[in-house]
Protein backbone atom coordinates (compact mmCIF):
# COMPACT_ATOMS: atom_id res chain seq x y z
CA UNK A 1 0.00 0.00 0.00
CA UNK A 2 1.57 3.28 -1.12
CA UNK A 3 2.17 5.75 1.72
CA UNK A 4 1.10 9.37 1.39
CA UNK A 5 4.57 10.70 0.51
CA UNK A 6 4.94 8.33 -2.45
CA UNK A 7 1.52 9.29 -3.79
CA UNK A 8 2.61 12.94 -3.68
CA UNK A 9 5.67 11.99 -5.74
CA UNK A 10 3.42 10.34 -8.33
CA UNK A 11 1.30 13.47 -8.65
CA UNK A 12 4.40 15.62 -9.10
CA UNK A 13 5.84 13.38 -11.83
CA UNK A 14 2.95 13.68 -14.34
CA UNK A 15 4.19 10.73 -16.42
CA UNK A 16 3.57 7.42 -14.72
CA UNK A 17 5.46 5.33 -17.32
CA UNK A 18 8.38 6.34 -19.55
CA UNK A 19 10.09 3.91 -21.93
CA UNK A 20 13.28 5.26 -23.46
CA UNK A 21 14.83 3.27 -26.33
CA UNK A 22 13.70 0.10 -24.58
CA UNK A 23 15.27 -2.99 -26.13
CA UNK A 24 15.29 -6.68 -25.20
CA UNK A 25 17.23 -9.36 -27.10
CA UNK A 26 17.01 -13.00 -26.03
CA UNK A 27 20.02 -15.21 -26.62
CA UNK A 28 21.58 -12.80 -29.13
CA UNK A 29 19.04 -14.13 -31.63
CA UNK A 30 15.51 -12.89 -30.92
CA UNK A 31 14.83 -9.14 -30.82
CA UNK A 32 11.63 -9.18 -28.77
CA UNK A 33 11.51 -5.41 -28.09
CA UNK A 34 13.29 -3.03 -30.43
CA UNK A 35 14.04 0.55 -29.36
CA UNK A 36 10.53 1.30 -28.01
CA UNK A 37 9.60 4.78 -26.76
CA UNK A 38 6.23 5.20 -25.04
CA UNK A 39 4.91 7.53 -22.34
CA UNK A 40 1.82 7.08 -20.17
CA UNK A 41 0.39 10.13 -18.44
CA UNK A 42 -1.17 10.08 -15.00
CA UNK A 43 -4.90 9.25 -15.16
CA UNK A 44 -4.78 7.75 -18.67
CA UNK A 45 -6.18 4.43 -19.80
CA UNK A 46 -3.35 3.52 -22.15
CA UNK A 47 -4.05 0.79 -24.69
CA UNK A 48 -1.00 -1.24 -25.73
CA UNK A 49 -2.04 -2.62 -29.09
CA UNK A 50 -0.40 -5.15 -31.38
CA UNK A 51 -0.87 -8.59 -32.94
CA UNK A 52 0.04 -11.76 -31.08
CA UNK A 53 3.82 -12.15 -30.90
CA UNK A 54 4.46 -8.41 -31.32
CA UNK A 55 6.35 -8.12 -28.02
CA UNK A 56 3.58 -6.89 -25.73
CA UNK A 57 4.11 -9.38 -22.88
CA UNK A 58 7.90 -8.96 -22.97
CA UNK A 59 7.42 -5.19 -22.71
CA UNK A 60 5.17 -5.69 -19.69
CA UNK A 61 7.76 -7.92 -18.03
CA UNK A 62 10.32 -5.15 -18.57
CA UNK A 63 7.85 -2.62 -17.23
CA UNK A 64 7.43 -4.67 -14.05
CA UNK A 65 11.17 -5.17 -13.62
CA UNK A 66 10.84 -8.94 -13.95
CA UNK A 67 13.60 -8.99 -16.59
CA UNK A 68 16.41 -6.57 -17.40
CA UNK A 69 16.48 -4.65 -20.70
CA UNK A 70 19.34 -5.25 -23.11
CA UNK A 71 19.41 -1.50 -23.77
CA UNK A 72 17.38 1.55 -22.80
CA UNK A 73 15.33 1.83 -19.63
CA UNK A 74 11.86 2.03 -18.10
CA UNK A 75 10.93 4.66 -15.52
CA UNK A 76 7.82 4.23 -13.38
CA UNK A 77 6.63 7.09 -11.13
CA UNK A 78 9.80 8.91 -12.20
CA UNK A 79 12.19 6.19 -10.99
CA UNK A 80 14.16 3.63 -13.01
CA UNK A 81 12.52 0.19 -12.81
CA UNK A 82 14.87 -2.70 -12.07
CA UNK A 83 14.47 -6.24 -10.68
CA UNK A 84 15.25 -4.74 -7.25
CA UNK A 85 12.57 -2.02 -7.42
CA UNK A 86 10.18 -3.60 -4.90
CA UNK A 87 9.19 -0.11 -3.72
CA UNK A 88 7.76 0.61 -7.18
CA UNK A 89 6.06 -2.77 -7.59
CA UNK A 90 4.18 -2.22 -4.32
CA UNK A 91 2.33 0.57 -6.09
CA UNK A 92 1.42 -1.54 -9.13
CA UNK A 93 -1.44 -4.01 -9.63
CA UNK A 94 -0.88 -6.68 -12.29
CA UNK A 95 -3.30 -9.02 -14.06
CA UNK A 96 -1.51 -11.53 -16.36
CA UNK A 97 -3.06 -13.25 -19.36
CA UNK A 98 -5.21 -16.21 -18.28
CA UNK A 99 -4.32 -15.95 -14.57
CA UNK A 100 -4.06 -19.15 -12.51
CA UNK A 101 -4.77 -19.47 -8.81
CA UNK A 102 -4.45 -22.30 -6.23
CA UNK A 103 -7.47 -24.48 -7.13
CA UNK A 104 -8.33 -25.52 -3.57
CA UNK A 105 -8.39 -21.95 -2.24
CA UNK A 106 -11.51 -19.80 -2.07
CA UNK A 107 -11.55 -16.15 -3.19
CA UNK A 108 -11.59 -15.03 0.46
CA UNK A 109 -8.55 -17.14 1.37
CA UNK A 110 -6.63 -16.14 -1.74
CA UNK A 111 -7.23 -12.40 -1.38
CA UNK A 112 -6.35 -12.64 2.31
CA UNK A 113 -3.07 -14.30 1.26
CA UNK A 114 -2.35 -11.52 -1.26
CA UNK A 115 -3.05 -8.90 1.42
CA UNK A 116 -0.58 -10.58 3.75
CA UNK A 117 2.09 -10.46 1.05
CA UNK A 118 1.62 -6.69 0.94
CA UNK A 119 1.77 -6.58 4.76
CA UNK A 120 -1.67 -5.05 5.03
CA UNK A 121 -3.08 -5.17 8.57
CA UNK A 122 -5.85 -7.69 9.26
CA UNK A 123 -8.64 -5.18 9.78
CA UNK A 124 -7.82 -3.26 6.58
CA UNK A 125 -7.23 -6.55 4.71
CA UNK A 126 -10.67 -7.91 5.58
CA UNK A 127 -12.32 -4.61 4.69
CA UNK A 128 -10.61 -4.49 1.28
CA UNK A 129 -11.25 -8.08 0.26
CA UNK A 130 -14.93 -7.82 1.24
CA UNK A 131 -15.29 -4.66 -0.88
CA UNK A 132 -13.41 -6.12 -3.84
CA UNK A 133 -15.27 -9.44 -3.86
CA UNK A 134 -18.52 -7.51 -3.99
CA UNK A 135 -17.31 -5.08 -6.67
CA UNK A 136 -16.17 -7.86 -9.06
CA UNK A 137 -19.41 -9.79 -8.61
CA UNK A 138 -18.06 -12.82 -6.71
CA UNK A 139 -19.92 -12.35 -3.44
CA UNK A 140 -22.10 -15.42 -4.01
CA UNK A 141 -19.03 -17.53 -4.85
CA UNK A 142 -16.64 -16.19 -2.23
CA UNK A 143 -16.58 -19.49 -0.30
CA UNK A 144 -16.34 -21.79 -3.34
CA UNK A 145 -13.09 -23.42 -4.36
CA UNK A 146 -11.47 -21.68 -7.34
CA UNK A 147 -11.19 -25.05 -9.16
CA UNK A 148 -14.86 -24.79 -10.18
CA UNK A 149 -14.64 -21.25 -11.55
CA UNK A 150 -15.29 -20.29 -15.18
CA UNK A 151 -12.76 -18.25 -17.18
CA UNK A 152 -14.75 -15.09 -16.54
CA UNK A 153 -14.88 -15.71 -12.78
CA UNK A 154 -11.12 -16.34 -12.68
CA UNK A 155 -10.53 -13.06 -14.53
CA UNK A 156 -12.72 -11.18 -12.05
CA UNK A 157 -10.81 -12.73 -9.16
CA UNK A 158 -7.60 -11.64 -10.89
CA UNK A 159 -8.88 -8.07 -10.95
CA UNK A 160 -9.64 -8.23 -7.24
CA UNK A 161 -6.15 -9.61 -6.50
CA UNK A 162 -4.53 -6.88 -8.60
CA UNK A 163 -6.42 -4.25 -6.60
CA UNK A 164 -5.70 -5.57 -3.08
CA UNK A 165 -2.76 -3.20 -2.61
CA UNK A 166 -4.83 -0.21 -3.82
CA UNK A 167 -2.33 0.42 -6.66
CA UNK A 168 -1.66 3.74 -8.36
CA UNK A 169 -0.96 1.90 -11.63
CA UNK A 170 -2.88 -1.10 -12.94
CA UNK A 171 -1.27 -3.26 -15.65
CA UNK A 172 -3.56 -5.66 -17.53
CA UNK A 173 -2.19 -8.18 -20.05
CA UNK A 174 -4.89 -9.35 -22.49
CA UNK A 175 -7.67 -9.12 -19.83
CA UNK A 176 -10.46 -10.23 -22.23
CA UNK A 177 -8.62 -13.31 -23.50
CA UNK A 178 -10.84 -16.39 -23.58
CA UNK A 179 -13.96 -14.60 -22.35
CA UNK A 180 -17.43 -15.00 -23.81
CA UNK A 181 -19.26 -11.83 -25.00
CA UNK A 182 -20.91 -11.23 -21.62
CA UNK A 183 -17.64 -11.69 -19.73
CA UNK A 184 -15.81 -9.46 -22.17
CA UNK A 185 -18.38 -6.68 -21.77
CA UNK A 186 -18.29 -6.82 -17.96
CA UNK A 187 -14.48 -6.78 -18.00
CA UNK A 188 -14.36 -3.72 -20.28
CA UNK A 189 -16.98 -1.98 -18.13
CA UNK A 190 -14.85 -2.67 -15.06
CA UNK A 191 -11.74 -1.23 -16.74
CA UNK A 192 -13.64 1.91 -17.71
CA UNK A 193 -14.88 2.32 -14.12
CA UNK A 194 -11.41 1.78 -12.62
CA UNK A 195 -10.00 4.30 -15.08
CA UNK A 196 -11.86 7.07 -13.25
CA UNK A 197 -9.51 6.63 -10.28
CA UNK A 198 -6.33 4.93 -11.53
CA UNK A 199 -3.80 4.99 -14.34
CA UNK A 200 -4.26 1.83 -16.42
CA UNK A 201 -1.96 0.16 -18.93
CA UNK A 202 -3.95 -2.45 -20.85
CA UNK A 203 -2.44 -4.75 -23.47
CA UNK A 204 -4.59 -6.27 -26.22
CA UNK A 205 -4.58 -7.41 -29.84
CA UNK A 206 -8.29 -6.56 -30.18
CA UNK A 207 -8.75 -3.11 -31.70
CA UNK A 208 -12.39 -2.79 -30.66
CA UNK A 209 -11.54 -3.40 -26.98
CA UNK A 210 -8.89 -0.67 -27.01
CA UNK A 211 -11.25 1.68 -28.85
CA UNK A 212 -14.00 1.16 -26.30
CA UNK A 213 -12.14 1.94 -23.05
CA UNK A 214 -8.83 3.68 -23.76
CA UNK A 215 -7.94 7.37 -23.89
CA UNK A 216 -4.50 6.83 -25.42
CA UNK A 217 -2.82 4.08 -27.41
CA UNK A 218 0.59 2.74 -28.31
CA UNK A 219 0.99 0.35 -31.23
CA UNK A 220 3.77 -2.23 -31.42
CA UNK A 221 4.62 -4.50 -34.35
CA UNK A 222 7.42 -7.09 -34.42
CA UNK A 223 8.88 -5.55 -31.28
CA UNK A 224 9.01 -2.00 -32.62
CA UNK A 225 6.82 0.92 -31.53
CA UNK A 226 5.06 2.34 -34.58
CA UNK A 227 2.51 4.74 -33.07
CA UNK A 228 1.82 6.55 -29.80
CA UNK A 229 -0.88 9.13 -29.20
CA UNK A 230 -4.53 9.66 -28.41
CA UNK A 231 -7.28 7.32 -29.59
CA UNK A 232 -8.60 10.20 -31.71
CA UNK A 233 -5.25 10.55 -33.50
CA UNK A 234 -5.09 6.79 -34.00
CA UNK A 235 -8.53 6.82 -35.60
CA UNK A 236 -7.45 9.57 -37.97
CA UNK A 237 -4.61 7.38 -39.22
CA UNK A 238 -6.63 4.21 -39.68
CA UNK A 239 -9.90 5.95 -40.47
CA UNK A 240 -11.95 3.90 -42.86
CA UNK A 241 -13.85 5.49 -45.74
CA UNK A 242 -16.09 2.44 -45.99
CA UNK A 243 -19.66 2.00 -44.78
CA UNK A 244 -21.80 -1.11 -44.90
CA UNK A 245 -25.42 -0.86 -46.05
CA UNK A 246 -28.07 -3.50 -45.54
CA UNK A 247 -30.81 -2.95 -48.12
CA UNK A 248 -34.07 -4.44 -49.26
CA UNK A 249 -35.00 -4.00 -52.91
CA UNK A 250 -33.25 -4.03 -56.28
CA UNK A 251 -29.60 -4.26 -55.26
CA UNK A 252 -28.43 -4.53 -58.90
CA UNK A 253 -29.99 -1.15 -59.72
CA UNK A 254 -28.29 0.35 -56.66
CA UNK A 255 -24.89 -1.05 -57.68
CA UNK A 256 -25.28 0.31 -61.20
CA UNK A 257 -25.93 3.76 -59.76
CA UNK A 258 -22.87 3.46 -57.49
CA UNK A 259 -20.71 2.61 -60.51
CA UNK A 260 -21.71 5.89 -62.15
CA UNK A 261 -21.28 8.05 -59.03
CA UNK A 262 -18.11 10.16 -58.94
CA UNK A 263 -18.05 10.16 -55.10
CA UNK A 264 -17.70 6.36 -55.00
CA UNK A 265 -14.21 4.83 -55.16
CA UNK A 266 -15.53 1.27 -55.19
CA UNK A 267 -18.07 -1.13 -53.73
CA UNK A 268 -18.44 -4.80 -52.86
CA UNK A 269 -21.63 -6.80 -52.43
CA UNK A 270 -22.01 -9.26 -49.58
CA UNK A 271 -24.80 -11.68 -50.36
CA UNK A 272 -28.19 -10.47 -51.56
CA UNK A 273 -28.72 -7.69 -49.05
CA UNK A 274 -25.42 -6.04 -48.04
CA UNK A 275 -22.98 -3.79 -49.88
CA UNK A 276 -19.77 -2.12 -48.68
CA UNK A 277 -19.28 1.29 -50.28
CA UNK A 278 -15.84 2.93 -50.36
CA UNK A 279 -15.99 6.69 -50.79
CA UNK A 280 -13.58 8.79 -52.84
CA UNK A 281 -11.08 10.95 -50.94
CA UNK A 282 -12.46 14.06 -52.66
CA UNK A 283 -15.67 14.02 -50.60
CA UNK A 284 -16.11 14.35 -46.84
CA UNK A 285 -17.63 11.43 -44.96
CA UNK A 286 -20.59 13.57 -43.90
CA UNK A 287 -21.40 14.49 -47.51
CA UNK A 288 -20.73 10.94 -48.70
CA UNK A 289 -23.17 9.40 -46.23
CA UNK A 290 -25.76 11.99 -47.24
CA UNK A 291 -25.25 11.18 -50.94
CA UNK A 292 -25.58 7.42 -50.49
CA UNK A 293 -28.70 7.63 -48.31
CA UNK A 294 -30.30 10.03 -50.81
CA UNK A 295 -29.48 7.51 -53.57
CA UNK A 296 -31.17 4.73 -51.62
CA UNK A 297 -34.25 6.92 -51.22
CA UNK A 298 -34.40 7.94 -54.92
CA UNK A 299 -34.18 4.32 -56.07
CA UNK A 300 -37.01 3.29 -53.72
CA UNK A 301 -34.95 0.81 -51.65
CA UNK A 302 -35.52 0.20 -47.95
CA UNK A 303 -32.50 0.92 -45.75
CA UNK A 304 -32.36 -1.76 -43.05
CA UNK A 305 -29.10 -0.64 -41.44
CA UNK A 306 -25.97 1.43 -42.05
CA UNK A 307 -22.69 1.04 -40.17
CA UNK A 308 -18.95 1.49 -40.47
CA UNK A 309 -17.29 -1.69 -41.63
CA UNK A 310 -15.42 -3.13 -38.63
CA UNK A 311 -13.39 -5.42 -40.83
CA UNK A 312 -12.15 -2.50 -42.93
CA UNK A 313 -10.96 -0.68 -39.80
CA UNK A 314 -9.04 -3.76 -38.72
CA UNK A 315 -7.67 -4.13 -42.26
CA UNK A 316 -6.43 -0.54 -42.05
CA UNK A 317 -4.76 -1.29 -38.73
CA UNK A 318 -3.00 -4.30 -40.22
CA UNK A 319 -1.97 -2.14 -43.20
CA UNK A 320 -0.29 0.21 -40.72
CA UNK A 321 1.70 -2.73 -39.35
CA UNK A 322 2.60 -3.97 -42.84
CA UNK A 323 3.72 -0.48 -43.86
CA UNK A 324 6.08 -0.33 -40.89
CA UNK A 325 7.39 -3.82 -41.66
CA UNK A 326 8.14 -2.89 -45.27
CA UNK A 327 10.05 0.23 -44.17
Amino acid sequence: YAPAHSRFLWCSVGRVIEMDNLTKIFGEKLIAVNNVNFEVEEGAIFGFLGPNGAGKTTTIRLLLGLIRPTAGEVRVFGEKMTPGSSNLRRRIGYLPTNPRFPPTMTPIRYLDFVGKLFRIGREERMKRLATLIRSVGLLGDSSREIAGFSTGMVTRLGFAAALMNDPDLLILDEPTSGLDPAGRKSTLDLIAELGKEKTIFVSSHILSDIDRVCTDVGVIGEGKGIFSGSIKDMKKIIRSRVIRLELEGDLAKFCAALKAAQWVAGFETRGDFEVDVTFASTISMVDAVREVTNLVSRLGLDLISVSSSTSSVEDAFMALLRDEESR
